[in-house]
């Protein structure tokens, strides 16, 4: 009997060796926080694209540039923008609506005899963030109509032809005008990320700054 007692003393001791601790909750007491492990954050492996360098933007003036009048000049400034997405590898770079500048590089009105006006603009650059991306192009613009037809009418029903002007050159808002990139542009991307979506411009590199020459202590006398 005794032998059987000490047999159950045993078993009941070895069980509550194993057993979970009870915790009481002491009332007003602040309950007990268990720390939330946060997973480092990895940063997505990014993608390198390169546009080539003459790659054709279409672009198109943001206002009206005619010779009519005198207020567009040899040197004047006009704004542009791009008329649609330029894609590389399924991704756009440049996105329609890309803004920039471009030049006016010859001007000449309409005239007597039938002249009509002409004028050549040259493209800038496009500003990507505030980045001026370099263009480069002309387009030349004349006056339209037969203006030796208007001329030869004039004549044949005996009006002198000196009186007979040509037609003003106009670029209108709208009209498809083709640039063209100068340098190869690097943009980047998630490597994992869907196709038509936006890349984003990869920093100019920058040359490593160049040290002070260090003088050479000078030398006791």
């Amino acid at each position: 009997m005794r032998v059987a007692l000490c047999a159950t003393t045993l078993l009941c001791l070895s069980t509550s060796a194993f057993a979970e601790p009870v915790v009481q909750q002491v009332p007003g007491a602040p309950a007990a926080v268990t720390a939330a492990v946060v997973p480092a954050v990895v940063e997505p492996a990014l993608q390198t694209l390169v546009l080539p360098p003459n790659t054709e933007v279409v672009v198109t003036s943001n206002e009206t540039i005619t010779t009519k009048g005198k207020l567009i000049k040899q040197g004047s400034k006009f704004k542009l923008a791009t008329m649609f997405d330029v894609m590389q590898d399924g991704v756009v770079v440049i996105p329609k609506g890309t803004v920039g500048e471009g030049t006016v590089t010859y001007i000449t009105n309409k005239g007597a005899f039938g002249k009509s006006g002409k004028m050549e603009v040259s493209f800038d650059w496009l500003d990507m963030g505030g980045r001026r991306i370099p263009l480069t192009g002309t387009f030349r613009q004349e006056g339209e109509g037969n203006t030796g037809a208007t001329v030869a009418t004039a004549v044949a029903v005996g009006v002198f032809s000196a009186f007979v002007t040509g037609r003003s050159a106009t670029i209108v808002n709208g009209q498809q005008l083709r640039a063209h990139t100068v340098e190869p542009l690097s943009f980047t991307i998630p490597a994992n990320a869907p196709r038509q979506m936006t890349g984003t411009l990869a920093p100019t590199p920058q040359a490593a700054p160049v040290a002070a020459p260090v003088a050479a202590p000078a030398s006791a006398s």
